[in-house]
């Protein structure tokens, strides 16, 4: 039997050895792309037995390409990346990870939060700058008994759920889709979107970027979010549309945002989201840990040599 090939349309990790252990009993040939172009992916996976892909995008004219890929694999939480209708249509599973960075991620919302909260980032510019008073970081407000809205409320969210409440934070969801038991289980309430706008001190948003969700986070619904609240997005970026937010922020409206995640990555050098005191950024690390990219890469792997075996794969991806 000759060894099946793996293409990998592109790795950002340090190495692709948590791949190579996870795949060792396989022995595959990999074959590496030499750009993220449709032409030097369809080079490397036209006759492949799987694709594994981080970033690059998998389009109808990759797929329509391939000859022999029974599976695609994707290193990351969601699938935008991949044309899944077409990979449907060839009869190609597509499998992702969606639970190997619920610790850093709701780590990192948390951590936001409380930057946002007690002024962290601009204190600490005012004091760098020699400026060692407290009026210029007024007001500050009490963790305790305010509430923490989150919108959607999957692993990661309900991984964040007793973090927030070790800090007495209230917690509330909007999320249609949520099972019953997830919600008794923490404790916590499902509201209507509106409701969770209306009632929360601090958004948390973890909805996946569907064409009904774009841009869920509008002036609209800035204009119905409490005074002087806070917003956080360690999801994605097109979930809010960020004019909106700049008004809101300018208007005194909102009181700040954190952002991990946004429209245009990497962001624009002349970006209006720069140099403000109300507004942190992060350049996408949320998910980031040694030991989370090490899950991550194992995982895909590992239910990639599930579907080149012939077994069922831990995580496929279905079209919403």
């Amino acid at each position: 039997m000759s060894k099946p090939v793996i293409a990998i349309a592109d790795s950002p990790f340090p190495s692709l050895d948590p791949v190579k252990k996870a795949l060792a009993k396989l022995d595959p040939e990999y074959r590496i792309s030499k750009s993220t172009s449709a032409e030097d992916i369809i080079a490397v996976a036209r006759d492949a037995d799987a694709i594994i892909v981080c970033y690059a995008k998998i389009t109808p004219e990759v797929i329509g390409a391939l000859t022999k890929c029974k599976v695609i694999g994707r290193t990351g939480l969601g699938v935008d990346n991949i044309d899944l209708p077409a990979a449907a249509a060839k009869n190609i599973v597509v499998t992702y990870v969606p639970d190997y960075c619920l610790r850093e991620v709701s780590d990192h919302a948390m951590a936001l939060l409380l930057a946002l909260a007690r002024k962290v980032t601009l204190a600490n510019k005012l004091a760098q700058q020699g400026r060692w008073e407290m009026p210029a970081v007024q007001p500050m407000y009490r963790l305790e008994g305010r509430t923490l809205g989150l919108a959607g409320f999957g692993n990661i969210p309900r991984t964040l759920v007793p973090k927030a409440k070790a800090f007495g934070l209230r917690v509330i969801t909007s999320d249609p889709y949520v099972a019953p038991e997830h919600l008794k289980a923490l404790d916590v309430e499902n509201v209507s979107f509106d409701e969770l706008l209306a009632q929360s001190d601090f958004i948390s948003v973890h909805a996946p970027l569907l064409p009904s969700t774009r841009g869920l986070f509008n002036k609209a619904a800035f204009a119905k979010m409490k005074k002087g609240s806070v917003i956080i997005n360690t999801a994605r970026g097109p979930l809010i549309d960020e004019e909106a937010l700049i008004e809101a922020l300018d208007s005194g409206h909102l009181a700040g945002a954190g952002l991990d995640v946004i429209t245009t990555e990497p962001m624009p050098k002349d970006s209006p989201l720069i140099g403000r005191d109300n507004l942190i950024l992060t350049p996408h690390t949320g998910f980031y840990s040694e030991e989370s990219l090490v899950e991550l890469q194992t995982k895909c792997a590992t239910d990639v040599g599930h579907v080149l075996q012939g077994e069922k794969p831990v995580y496929p991806a279905k079209m919403s």
